[in-house]
């Protein structure tokens, strides 16, 4: 029987995305899946990648060291017999479970204080590895041309798009736009709800049905939204769980997004995408996939990878105008948009 690997997600979606061409690349290596172990939050972006055997939940509380849970977790890890354990995040905590589990390969960047945690340390050049994917990518084996492109790939799981539409009480009428307002990171990353409406607006004039996607906390904006678009772009923020938002966005028309975990889920479902991108930059995390249009407007101050605007205008993402979103829809997806 061959030796499963063992992965240690991000805790971010985004990253967690980004992290399945590794996934892919250790598969076809041992010729065997991969088990995760994951937080719970990002398991069901694992569950619809092929190349996972399972997901092993890691319920720690954000910034917790819980010394006697990750002891307890080793001990259920001891049991499997993997060999390699790949540590994507670079904390010391995360390090620990497969450390107590005994895994003998414990590969990782060099990463806080993680000497011995880590037994097979990679120091990150930043500047050989400018992306999120080319990193992870790093820690793999070695190369095979055939299996380690660096496009993610997601799918849905079948029947779960018309089952969750009629639980949803949702109908579609067109062609079906998904616009994704949230980004956890900060405001700076936001378009403006203002800007979202318009634009569903057009939509609608252009036969789409549109809705609103995003967890709980974008709940607000959601409801901002679809009141500015009188009712037009529907409301699911807070309304579906992360495996919920991954099957409905599955069979989309045209998804439009801040720079969020979302915003690459969209891209691993090979689904057409406008990205919206403010005070960060799509050098370092950008959406990977042959259908994409990325949209920034140049300042002089971006991307200054803040959390909110220090000069209060946010111009980088309010001079983006719905106009320009809707003419990228339109040369993106043009057999949907006749002359």
């Amino acid at each position: 029987m061959k030796a499963v690997s063992l992965l240690v997600a991000p805790a971010w979606v985004g990253d967690a995305v980004m992290s399945e061409p590794l996934i892919r690349k250790i598969a076809a290596h041992d010729q065997c899946p991969v088990d995760v172990l994951a937080p719970p939050w990002v398991a069901p972006l694992y569950e619809r990648m092929p190349n996972v055997r399972k997901v092993i939940p890691a319920p720690f509380a954000h910034g917790r060291l819980d010394l006697k849970a990750r002891w307890n977790l080793g001990q259920l890890l001891r049991a499997q017999g993997y060999q390699n354990a790949y540590v994507l995040p670079n904390s010391l905590k995360s390090a620990l479970p497969t450390f107590f589990a005994g895994v003998p390969n414990r590969i990782g960047f060099t990463g806080e204080s993680r000497y011995g945690l880590i037994n097979r340390r990679l120091k990150l050049d930043k500047q050989q590895l400018p992306r999120m994917v080319d990193r992870f990518l790093a820690l793999g084996p070695a190369a095979n041309p055939n299996v380690d492109a660096d496009f993610p790939k997601l799918s849905a799981r079948h029947g779960s798009f018309e089952q969750l539409v009629s639980a949803l009480d949702l109908s579609i009428h067109g062609r079906l736009a998904i616009l994704c307002p949230g980004a956890e990171y900060g405001p700076a990353k936001r378009w403006p709800a203002e800007h979202f409406a318009s634009l569903a607006r057009q939509l609608h004039d252009a036969g789409y049905t549109v809705w609103t996607v995003g967890s709980g906390k974008d709940q607000e904006i959601g409801a901002r939204i679809e009141a500015l678009s009188d009712g037009i772009a529907i409301n699911l923020c807070g309304r579906t769980k992360l495996a919920d938002a991954i099957d409905l966005m599955s069979t989309a028309d045209i998804v439009v997004s801040n720079d969020s975990g979302l915003m690459h889920v969209a891209a691993a479902l090979e689904r057409p995408l406008i990205a919206l991108f403010g005070s960060s930059s799509p050098q370092f995390t950008p959406p990977l996939s042959n259908q994409v249009a990325i949209l920034q407007h140049a300042v002089p101050c971006s991307p200054c990878f803040a959390r909110t605007c220090r000069y209060d205008h946010l111009d980088c993402l309010t001079k983006l105008s719905p106009e320009a979103v809707m003419a990228s829809i339109r040369t993106l997806n043009p057999e949907s948009h006749p002359a």
